[in-house]
């Protein structure tokens, strides 16, 4: 396995979507090309499954240095009426422009730190945003919550709203980490939060935990799992660190890149993390992320139905997923669109009643069939073009750059499909890349992606 670490331990996308960001054709969209797509999807889906909400509340108290999050760092709270007006406001202008009632099946409140907002504003904004829309039967709303900042009666009033999935940022219990990292947040924090939501009544709680983090060492990620199994949250997020200084700046620079653990000492962090959840019955859902078998997520894995997305994984699909607030990325399935990053300048354009988009892609056939391709590998370990909507003349190609893969145990490839094996999990954004010809098409000149391991 040391060898195979050191083998394919390459810079590769985590594949939130596809094409990835640094490969949106940007010279070929529009405004106006946004709002056809955005439509066409609308009237395809609404009535079916509704739509997906992401709102990114970016203000944080302090900086994590493991954090790729656009944020603003403050302590002045008097940002929070603002941001929230403008979030309606944005909302507002999608509603005009769908001209139908939108149906509501997820909202998801992520950042920066959501915690962040008083709980009044944070009813003042989900409100808002049902005021004009309609809420589905089966509709999943969940927020992520700082252990520090999220008081009871923060999942009181957002269970209140609808809420039942919440999902904390534990990372590391290792103080030595949590000082690297900037992000100390005692046990007691966690088991507190944890607690009141359970008895509140949230039906999945998640913890999001990372291996590879700065001064980690094996005994931290095995007392870590041993403290978050004593709180049985229902899902897990196991995330590789991702080291990318050159994209975050000084924020990642309170540590040195010798203190990082990599290749086999990093990878043994994820086994011995890995083969622990197991041992506490945690199932592996997709690329990073376990789950009870009790759990919405676990479930729709079982089904066939687990969906990715730039939210994440989840347990439904909708076509449509429209982003709210700075840096946020929409999704029509037929094309992307990022909003600006500046809040000012966020501001700025809805001051002047435009949607304050920055850039985007419109997908076309390849992608599409590409995209698909990948989504089945990263949510059911397995894709297949038995059906000729799924062919691409790269096929054969593909097939004989994963030869390789096949003979070091990753894969098994038949006929008309390939399925990923328990020993090639780990090694899923490879597999993944030998589809993406977008990135083949174009090697960049310097590093756009965090290691694949």
């Amino acid at each position: 396995m040391t060898s195979l670490i050191q083998k394919y331990n390459v810079p590769g996308p985590r594949y939130t979507s596809y094409p990835t960001v640094p490969y949106w054709e940007e010279d070929q969209f529009s405004y106006n090309d946004w709002i056809a797509s955005l439509k066409t999807s609308f009237i395809q889906s609404n009535d079916n499954e509704g739509i997906s909400l992401y709102i990114h509340l970016p203000f944080c108290e302090s900086i994590c240095t493991f954090c790729g999050c656009n944020k603003r760092i403050t302590k002045n709270h008097e940002v929070e009426n603002p941001y929230i007006d403008a979030l309606l406001k944005e909302w507002e202008l999608y509603c005009e422009i769908l001209e139908v009632q939108p149906i509501i099946k997820e909202i998801h409140l992520g950042g920066g730190t959501p915690t962040f907002f008083s709980t009044n504003n944070l009813e003042k904004l989900i409100h808002g945003l049902l005021a004009k829309s309609k809420i589905a039967e089966n509709h999943e709303f969940s927020f992520e919550g700082h252990p520090n900042n999220t008081t009871r009666n923060h999942l009181l009033r957002l269970y209140d709203l609808g809420f039942r999935r919440v999902s904390f940022g534990v990372q590391d219990y290792s103080p030595t980490v949590q000082k690297a990292i900037h992000r100390e947040q005692s046990f007691h924090n966690v088991a507190k939060v944890t607690f009141w939501a359970k008895e509140i009544g949230y039906t999945s709680i998640g913890h999001d935990l990372i291996f590879g983090l700065p001064f980690q060492k094996i005994n931290d990620v095995i007392d870590t799992i041993d403290k978050t199994k004593s709180l049985n949250p229902d899902r897990l997020a196991f995330y590789s660190y991702a080291h990318v200084p050159w994209i975050k700046g000084n924020g990642q620079r309170g540590f040195n890149d010798e203190d990082i653990p990599k290749d086999d000492e990093k990878r043994l962090l994820y086994e011995i993390g890995k083969n622990l959840l197991a041992k506490n019955n945690y199932y592996e859902i997709g690329m990073d992320h376990f789950a009870l078998k009790s759990d919405s997520l676990f479930q729709s894995f079982v089904n066939g139905k687990l969906h990715r997305n730039f939210m994440g994984y989840s347990s439904s699909k909708t076509q449509v997923m429209i982003g709210l607030g700075v840096s946020s990325i929409s999704d029509s399935w037929y094309s992307f669109a990022q909003n600006v990053k500046s809040i000012e300048e966020y501001y700025d354009l809805l001051a002047q009643r435009k949607l304050p988009i920055t850039r985007g892609h419109l997908l076309n056939s390849e992608d599409l069939i590409i995209r698909k391709h990948i989504l089945n590998l990263m949510c059911t370990f397995e894709t297949s073009w038995s059906d000729s909507s799924m062919y691409l003349n790269e096929i054969p190609t593909i097939i004989s750059q994963l030869k390789e893969m096949e003979t070091d145990g990753f894969i098994k490839i038949y006929s008309d499909n390939i399925v990923i094996t328990e020993n090639g999990k780990p090694f899923i954004r490879n597999i993944c890349m030998a589809f993406d010809l977008r990135l083949k098409r174009k090697i960049p000149n310097t590093q756009l992606f965090s290691m694949t391991i």
